[in-house]
């Protein structure tokens, strides 16, 4: 590591350097002290230091090309090749402690973004041809940066149309539905005027996105460049400019006030990247995470259109008192454009821990939800989700269940030891989970305990979104052979991080420039107890459920520079002999193969995959309008989907309604639960997996 100006290693103790700073002079520049903190942060504590060379750069560049333009709506190609004579000379400038080619994008994109300015005034100020055929291509990934100024305002040109035929086809459909409903006294507007309220809306709609980016600091593109040097290591090694990690830090503290959506800014729109569990988005059920928000209306007050919007504004018109409404126009994955209403509410924290129901039939079957994998981090004597795990099993044994199903979908991870303390209550004894640290060290983490809490039938649900702590929970359980796992393949996230705050590396004499901010570092790597990772691999289930998003790449092998599969030597365990798989697996795929809702699972991931795969739109407004039609004409069919099971009955658990009936909000909330619990066909077959069992 280099001795800069102001900055030398002293020692290093444990996993990362301390760092110690030369006295005699304090003109420190921030950004450079932030770099030099970080690269060692990164290269003394990074499970595994990337070597920063010219293949490094090069690598780099490409990624902050795209993290700066993903839409190729700004720079041209000849900024880009400006940019190149730096591609190899990252390293050079990190180990400088420079910043050349961040000073040069700055000054780029800050220009560009102004010229485009005067651009959408002069285009939005007249009609389009809506009768000119034509299309536009909606995803930045399939687009080269223009030659010329000519070519980029003619994307320019295609994309505010395509913006204005949205717009114009909600009111085209407004018209419409006025007519049919044949009210004299209602107005029914010609289409010129149609036409230019929808201009109207996308001049609103740029008019704010260039006041926000105007708004746009060099220390927030900083925190881009940065974040892309961070990202070349893993996609879960970030920076957090102490703002953003105020951010983080308010949304885990346990109680959140509005929707209970975690956000991130994705191109001109808000993603949703995360649905908080016990949330009004989560009891509401209808948002999901990759979800785009186009719109926010308060209640039935006209929308707000926030593309292009600041991620801060944008959630300061989302969130807001508990029991107002707020109404979110949303794009699916699949391009389906839809308005969901959510009542905020203060999200309650005891959604957030294990739960369960019964399945009534022939046999009673325990259904299991944990929602994550919580722990008592605080050490406060907050809940631990293996010892509430471990009372639902006892709560469930007492209603006579004959089987459980734990339901792990969707369940982003948690507390290692956790996993190991639950996996305990399945297994007299053994080992749950490997580990490996950057310097190769290994270890085993292991339940001690003999008891097993539970020997019965037991089936675990997983699907894409399960990850981390999950995937160790359902591998341990299908290298015992234990336990059938369901589903869809699992995430693929075999690694673990940690926050490193860059304060705690300052001596006192820096203390005026505080604070940094933290960087989030990858540090260990999970390993199955038969010897291979879940990483970018997952947990594949024994029986495969199908999934309407099936046939779309997903999970972290589609992250940029996601670490490596690897595997380890096998641990000493004594797999289970007690369950029949072929048959099992052999009757279910008998069962799946004739449910017409499996079927229309099957043909609905066929539609969301051909949509994913054509991301052109067509500007003939006829044919636009042609498209949208049938789009919804077609997707009738699938409101089946949302039907109760016949036959398909579940309930509380007796000690529940009764501790549940002092607070009638509380019951009617699990009520609520057990109700849509009734409509989920992947539990269905679920359950009837664990009647086969014996």
């Amino acid at each position: 590591m280099r001795i800069t100006r102001v900055l030398k290693i002293m020692a290093v103790t444990g996993t990362i350097g301390l760092l110690s700073f030369t006295t005699f002079n304090f003109a420190v520049d921030k950004n450079q002290l932030i770099l030099d903190i970080l690269m060692s942060s990164l290269n003394n504590a990074h499970y595994s230091p990337q070597k920063v060379d010219d293949a490094f750069s090069a690598k780099f560049f490409d990624l902050y090309v795209k993290h700066l333009d993903y839409g190729k709506k700004f720079l041209l190609q000849s900024d880009i090749d400006k940019m190149a004579q730096y591609k190899t000379k990252i390293d050079d400038q990190i180990e400088a402690g420079t910043f050349e080619l961040f000073e040069l994008s700055n000054n780029l994109i800050g220009q560009r973004i102004s010229e485009k300015e005067s651009w959408y005034k002069d285009m939005l100020a007249k009609p389009f041809d809506y009768a000119k055929e034509e299309e536009y291509e909606t995803d930045g990934e399939k687009l080269q940066f223009c030659t010329s100024e000519t070519q980029l305002k003619d994307e320019w040109r295609k994309s505010l149309k395509y913006q204005t035929l949205a717009r114009l086809n909600e009111l085209m459909d407004d018209m419409e539905k006025i007519k049919a409903k044949k009210d004299t006294n209602a107005v029914v507007l010609p289409f010129d005027s149609l036409e230019i309220q929808a201009r109207k809306k996308v001049v609103k709609v740029y008019d704010d996105f260039f006041k926000r980016m105007k708004k746009l600091n060099k220390k927030e593109r900083f925190s881009t460049y940065i974040n892309t040097i961070t990202a070349m290591y893993d996609p879960h090694t970030e920076f957090f400019p102490p703002r953003e990690k105020k951010k983080f830090d308010q949304t885990m503290s346990g109680q959140l006030e509005g929707i209970g959506a975690r956000l991130q800014q994705k191109d001109d729109y808000i993603k949703i990247t995360e649905i908080v569990v016990g949330s009004p988005s989560w009891k509401q059920g209808e948002l999901k995470a990759g979800d785009l928000i186009m719109k926010v209306a308060q209640g039935s007050a006209a929308p707000v259109d926030i593309a292009g919007m600041d991620i801060d504004d944008a959630i300061e018109l989302i969130k807001g008192k508990k029991g107002t409404e707020v109404r979110l126009t949303v794009k699916k994955s699949d391009g389906a454009v839809t308005v969901i209403s959510i009542i905020r509410d203060i999200i309650q924290l005891d959604e957030t821990f294990a739960h369960s129901a019964v399945i009534n039939g022939k046999k009673k079957i325990g259904y299991i939800k944990l929602p994550s994998f919580y722990a008592d981090f605080t050490k406060t004597g907050a809940h631990k989700c293996a010892n509430d795990v471990k009372t639902e099993i006892e709560k469930l044994k007492k209603e006579g269940v004959t089987g459980i199903i734990i339901d792990l979908r969707d369940n982003g991870g948690g507390s290692l030891q956790e996993v190991v303390d639950m996996g305990g209550l399945f297994i007299p004894k053994g080992p749950i989970v490997q580990v490996r640290k950057k310097n190769g060290s290994t270890d085993q983490l292991r339940d001690y305990d003999a008891n097993q809490q539970y020997d019965g039938p037991l089936v675990i649900m997983i699907n894409r979104n399960s990850a981390s702590a999950s995937e160790i929970l359902a591998a341990a359980m299908q290298d015992y052979k234990r336990a059938i796992i369901v589903g869809s393949q699992s995430f693929g996230k075999g690694t673990v991080q940690s926050f490193l705050d860059l304060d705690n590396y300052l001596l006192p004499q820096f203390d005026t420039i505080k604070p940094l901010g933290s960087v989030k570092v990858t540090m260990q790597k999970f390993y199955r107890i038969n010897g291979g990772t879940t990483q970018l691999r997952g947990v594949s289930p024994d029986i495969e459920f199908p999934d309407p998003y099936g046939l779309i790449d997903r999970g972290e092998k589609e992250l940029d520079n996601p670490m490596p599969w690897d595997e380890m030597p096998k641990a000493e365990y004594a797999p289970f002999n007690t369950i029949n798989y072929d048959k099992l697996v052999k009757a279910s795929n008998e069962r799946i193969q004739k449910n017409r809702t499996f079927n229309l699972i099957d043909e609905e991931a066929k539609e969301i995959k051909a949509k994913k795969d054509d991301s052109k739109y067509n500007l003939n407004i006829d044919k636009y309008r042609a498209e949208l039609k049938k789009y919804k004409e077609d997707n009738k069919k699938y409101d089946e989907l949302k039907n109760d099971i016949k036959g398909f009955d579940l309930g509380l658990l007796k000690v529940d309604i009764n501790v549940l009936s002092a607070d009638t909000n509380k019951l009617n909330r699990e009520q609520k639960w057990v109700k849509n619990l009734k409509k989920d066909v992947y539990l269905y077959e679920a359950a009837n997996i664990i009647g086969d069992m014996k």
